[in-house]
């Protein structure tokens, strides 16, 4: 069903014509950050509103005289609707709206308290347009906080990248979007899943990506008119769309469980065999420590450590602090690690853990900050030399035995983590 424009408002906006000052021309509103959790928001989703509710001809008469039943219905009187404004405004503009509005580029960083975007009437007839429309336009709200979150998020993993000297160019991947089940709508996974896009360019959001190529690609082959979310399509030709946000093959839980419990290595060698490259394998659909340590850290060892590519592991179940740093000690132990220059653990590259469930930006500090804890400085010189396979000898395994005790001090770099999972926006419709 096409949305009536004039119906998308708050209730009391239809009564509000009535309600200002004789002779009032013009009506200058705007829209800023009063402040909350972060001192600065990333503005962004207003293009998308635009192009979808208010750009072009957007009511009819049809939807007059619909809103005006509605109204009388809905306040059980017939004069809270603007009857005559509206009809007015189709015979002048025939259903475009004089209206300017100004906004900061979409994207941009901006201190609290100040002005994001400005909207006023353009024709002193019509002043009761200005704030009719607030409600609309106040869904820009939604995408922003998202952008702004995913921002934070993002300075937190990478100030721990920093602080443990690790590799900051695959930052744009430390936070991976799922949140696409978690949202209220279409819609909201749309514009949501394209504002942590801003920033990160991992995701399972496909609505996303589509979103940010219906309203924020122009078609370079002709008018804008023939973009589409599947391609751009011109004279029969469909072009690829522009791709914002990517992801790798990866287990759930129902294709690791279909099996059954006594094939889960099987499972787990099916994702292997099937994927070459990157792949992600859920592993707590039984038993964590035994698919880590056994499974994969011993049954299906030789193949990772062989094949091309990464296997990143994720966990996603228990606390989220806890279970990570189980995870990292035991892929440490299996297949072996080296050092960055600040002394922190860093996995080989063969493996990766990935963190699904309980996702947030409290929980993300904690799994972080608990896992980021320096090495002593008398046992980093020593640590560096440990070899990723036992030694062979007596002298060698009571070394080895030695070093792992100091070890237990040192807690893993953040250079280990492709992505983390992100519901965010569950916690922010």
């Amino acid at each position: 069903m096409k949305p009536n424009l004039l119906l998308q408002t708050d209730s009391y906006k239809l009564t509000h014509f009535r309600q200002y000052p004789p002779k009032t021309e013009y009506v200058y509103s705007y829209l800023e950050s009063r402040g909350g959790q972060f001192d600065n928001t990333v503005f962004f989703g207003l293009q998308a509103l635009l192009k979808r509710y208010l750009v072009g001809t957007v009511f009819t008469p049809r939807d007059i005289e619909a809103a005006d039943r509605f109204a009388k219905a809905h306040f059980r009187r017939g004069d809270c609707f603007n009857y005559t404004g509206w009809y007015q405004l189709w015979n002048k503009y025939e259903g475009k709206l004089p209206i300017r509005i100004k906004a900061v580029p979409e994207g941009t960083v901006v201190p609290v308290h100040n002005v994001l975007m400005t909207i006023e009437n353009t024709d002193a007839e019509f002043p009761w347009l200005t704030n009719y429309l607030e409600t609309i336009l106040m869904k820009v709200w939604y995408p922003t906080t998202v952008a702004t979150l995913s921002r934070e998020i993002k300075k937190v993993i990478a100030y721990y990248h920093a602080q443990t000297g690790s590799d900051l160019s695959g930052l744009d991947f430390k936070l991976h979007d799922f949140g696409y089940r978690g949202v209220s709508s279409e819609e909201t996974a749309g514009i949501g899943g394209a504002a942590h896009l801003i920033n990160f360019k991992g995701t399972d959001t496909i609505a996303g990506i589509l979103t940010l190529n219906e309203y924020y690609t122009k078609a370079q082959d002709g008018p804008e008119e023939y973009h589409t979310s599947d391609g751009i399509r011109e004279g029969g030709k469909v072009m690829e769309p522009e791709m914002y946000g990517f992801s790798i093959p990866a287990a759930e839980h129902s294709t690791i469980t279909s099996w059954g419990k006594d094939n889960e290595y099987q499972a787990m060698k099916n994702m292997l065999d099937q994927y070459p490259g990157m792949v992600a394998i859920v592993s707590d659909s039984y038993d964590l420590s035994e698919a880590v340590n056994v499974v994969l850290g011993w049954k299906l060892r030789a193949q990772i450590l062989d094949r091309q590519g990464t296997v990143v592991i994720r966990p996603d179940s228990g606390d989220p602090a806890t279970i990570v740093g189980n995870v990292l000690e035991w892929l440490g132990d299996k297949f072996g690690y080296t050092f960055t220059s600040r002394g922190y653990k860093v996995l080989n590259p063969k493996v990766r853990v990935i963190q699904g469930d309980g996702v947030n930006y409290g929980s993300i500090q904690g799994i972080c900050s608990s896992n980021s804890i320096a090495i002593l400085r008398s046992s980093r010189s020593s640590a560096r030399t440990l070899p990723l396979t036992e030694s062979s000898t007596r002298f060698g395994k009571r070394l080895k035995l030695i070093l792992e005790k100091l070890l237990k001090k040192v807690v893993w770099s953040w250079a280990i983590m492709v992505a983390t999972s992100s519901r965010f926006r569950r916690n922010q419709a």
